[in-house]
């Protein structure tokens, strides 16, 4: 059976892997990255988005705040897996694509999920001193594709796994009432 493709997860799954790991080299080269740093040019626009989300800023650098880059590093897995799903899905045809790429996408919904809610369990400690358009501008507008987009990627192929474990199991059955006759 040919594995189902999806024209929009695909292009999510590939738009978003340099995006990923641009995000992740600022948190992993920080404080070069930053403001200041010999190497902010790179991230020049990060030098506002320090000053937004604190959780990328020197404060959290300064206190050693291993979630940046423990979130970095889950990054890393995660946009291996969407580009292993790509990979299965229009290269190699291994059926196993989508389960891959719902992990994958699991993955990135539920660390996005943990961020917003550590976020509000702090009471807004990295973005509370920002006014509302520029949290929402800025910080929810940006971090809710990665709920909304990951979400519908679970629906989408979990839908397509329990359709094919469906299928399989007609297929047994079938073939278990065809050895009895």
């Amino acid at each position: 059976m040919a594995v189902k493709t999806h024209v929009w997860i695909s292009l999510w799954f590939l738009l978003t892997a340099p995006v990923i790991f641009w995000d992740v080299s600022y948190c992993f080269m920080r404080p070069r990255s930053m403001v200041g740093g010999d190497l902010h040019w790179i991230w020049e626009p990060y030098g506002l988005y320090q000053e937004i989300d604190y959780v990328y800023g020197v404060e959290s650098l300064q206190r050693n705040d291993g979630f940046p880059n423990a979130q970095s590093l889950m990054n890393i897995i995660e946009t291996l897996l969407n580009l292993t799903y790509l990979y299965f899905t229009h290269v190699s045809g291994a059926t196993v694509a989508p389960l891959i790429g719902f992990a994958a996408a699991t993955m990135t919904l539920s660390k996005t999920v943990l961020y917003w809610v550590q976020e509000f369990y702090c009471g807004w400690c990295a973005t509370g001193h920002n006014d509302l358009g520029t949290l929402l501008v800025y910080w929810v507008l940006p971090n809710g594709l990665w709920i909304v987009f990951p979400s519908l990627i679970v629906y989408t192929l979990g839908k397509d796994i329990a359709a094919a474990l469906g299928a399989a199991q007609q297929r047994a059955i079938k073939a278990t009432l065809g050895k009895k006759n």
